[in-house]
């Protein structure tokens, strides 16, 4: 039997082996009493092959329950988030998988105002109705409409940059074939229209469900070198490359080399600064002196919250912060619903790139001089419990500061180090970090490695 693809956020899974269209009409039907109770819902999809028979499921299923469908059609998962506050809806659906394989597809969800829907505040209700619940048509059944929010989506993306400050850089893209082709264009048409001197070289810009290039996934260092080289051969100032549903981008610098995202938390973190000097900025525990660093520098006040979306969007709700920063890609911003988008921050570098008048490689060669990083490891484990309690107990004694909010972080005169174990898998994930010293983060990563293989 199919693993459940229900998770602690979202669906996932292979089409036909857990996810179908009998599943999605009755988590929409579900969906419509326990989190929209009645009211519209936005529903989108990505490129893949099974999405619009599964949209057309979920449509089915919120009428069943009482809630019009507001159709956004093809677009990328923030653009359902926008919709769902801009519209008033009682929630918003995104069929998608990003960046999973070619099989697979899944479904990510918001309640009123873009806010997460977690197993604890409806998702484990909507999953308890859609296994096996009684989910009878309501008598006023909800109907399908199509609606178009993307103007006003480009317009609040605009709103995070002033086009008239921009300088004339060459930017390529890199779409891979997922679903953000469409909306770049639009917002490269209305910033153009706006005044911004901004050339796009486009690659790999067709949504195309047969994915023709590969899965769109840029952290995989396997998929970075296409980017890479196509930045370097059209001579552009820096590249962009998002995943499927772009909710995630990535940086190449003007040399096509691929940035760690630990160092773009730093720089859109200076970009928001100049904006609001003195706001609060939330990043995740996993590799943060570079971080702290930049927001002493420029007068940032740091938050730091638990990794994952949820975790992050609360926090900075919580603390009304301005942005937050994953170092896994995810970027996340006040004014645009506390959500994360894959659009704002390739803008929101094109502004910090025209005010510093550097270029991407330099603006980030002192920080990774200053403080470099192993990136994230993952070490496969039989007992991972035990794997975690052999590293605690050969460091955790000469730690100077020890943080145990989201996995174990131990922190020493002039390094770091951040281990978690994986919620769905028997992994473990390390990343190391230092006050410039490159040799101390490949020693540790070889040391704290060996206690996590050993038995």
């Amino acid at each position: 039997m199919p693993p459940s693809p229900f998770k602690a956020y979202d669906l996932r899974g292979r089409v036909g082996e857990g996810i179908d269209a009998a599943l999605m009409r009755r988590v929409g039907h579900a969906f419509a009493r326990e989190v929209a109770e009645g009211a519209p819902v936005v529903i989108g999809r990505d490129m893949r092959e099974s999405s619009p028979m599964l949209l057309d499921a979920l449509a089915e299923g919120l009428a069943d329950g009482g809630s019009d469908a507001l159709d956004i059609g093809l677009c990328g998962t923030e653009e359902v988030y926008f919709a769902t506050d801009h519209l008033g809806a009682g929630g918003g659906l995104m069929v998608t998988a990003s960046h999973n394989p070619k099989g697979d597809n899944g479904l990510k969800l918001v309640r009123r105002g873009a806010r997460p829907v977690s197993r604890e505040d409806g998702l484990a209700r909507v999953q308890a109705l859609a296994e096996g619940g009684d989910l009878r048509p309501r008598s006023a059944r909800g109907r399908r409409r199509q609606v178009a929010p993307r103007d006003a989506y480009v317009a609040r993306i605009l709103s995070f940059v002033d086009p008239a400050r921009l300088a004339p850089l060459h930017i390529l893209v890199n779409a891979g074939n997922g679903a953000a082709g469409p909306t770049f264009d639009a917002i490269a048409e209305a910033i153009a229209a706006a005044g911004a001197p901004l050339r796009f070289t486009r690659m790999h810009h067709e949504p195309d469900a047969d994915f023709p290039h590969g899965v769109p996934n840029p952290l995989l260092p396997e998929n970075q070198p296409p980017t890479g080289d196509a930045v370097r051969a059209a001579g552009a100032d820096f590249g962009v490359a998002w995943d499927g549903d772009f909710d995630r981008c990535f940086f190449f610098d003007q040399a096509g080399a691929f940035v760690d995202g630990v160092y773009l938390v730093g720089l859109l973190a200076r970009a928001v600064l100049r904006r609001e000097p003195g706001a609060r900025i939330v990043y995740d525990p996993r590799a943060v002196l570079n971080t702290r660093a930049v927001l002493a520098e420029a007068g940032g006040q740091g938050v730091m919250a638990r990794t994952g979306h949820s975790y992050m969007k609360a926090v900075m709700r919580a603390r009304n912060a301005a942005y937050g920063g994953e170092m896994s890609a995810h970027h996340y911003f006040r004014d645009f619903m506390f959500c994360d988008s894959g659009m704002i921050p390739w803008l929101k570098l094109a502004e910090e790139v025209s005010a510093t008048g550097q270029g991407l490689g330099a603006l980030v060669a002192d920080r990774i001089a200053a403080f470099p990083v192993s990136g994230e490891r993952n070490f496969r484990l039989a007992d991972p419990a035990a794997a975690v309690a052999r590293v605690e107990a050969a460091y955790a004694a000469q730690a100077l500061h020890r943080d145990d909010s989201d996995g174990l972080s131990l922190e020493f005169a002039d390094w770091r180090f951040n281990l978690r174990r994986s919620n769905t898998e028997a992994l473990v994930r390390l990343n190391v970090e230092s006050a410039g010293d490159a040799s101390r983060v490949a020693t540790e990563v070889a040391r704290i490695g060996g206690l996590l293989a050993e038995g």
